[in-house]
């Protein structure tokens, strides 16, 4: 199943990268492959993870403290946030 972005969870994604990166470039590189392990979990199994509303689901990343917040529909992934789990936790519900 293919996957695609709501525009500003791609900022996210951008930013938390670069976040990291100003940090470690390897922390980036770990950073980005987490991140694309947890959108491949989703893709391959996008209703195993805990609903947070009724529309979509969050995948947690093993390592850092972000989720995939996302939306199934019947032939693509559609995330709505790379939220870092620290902010407001309905900040995204707006994008949907």
């Amino acid at each position: 199943m293919r996957h695609t972005y709501h525009p500003l969870a791609r900022l996210e994604y951008i930013e938390a990268t670069k976040f990291y990166s100003n940090v470690s470039q390897t922390l980036a590189i770990d950073f980005v492959k987490e991140v694309d392990e947890a959108i491949a979990r989703v893709r391959q199994m996008p209703h195993a993870w805990t609903p947070i509303s009724k529309n979509c689901r969050r995948c947690l990343t093993k390592r850092f403290p972000y989720g995939i917040i996302y939306k199934v529909y019947p032939d693509y992934i559609f995330i709505v946030a790379i939220m870092h789990l620290h902010r407001d936790p309905d900040y995204w519900k707006n994008r949907i």
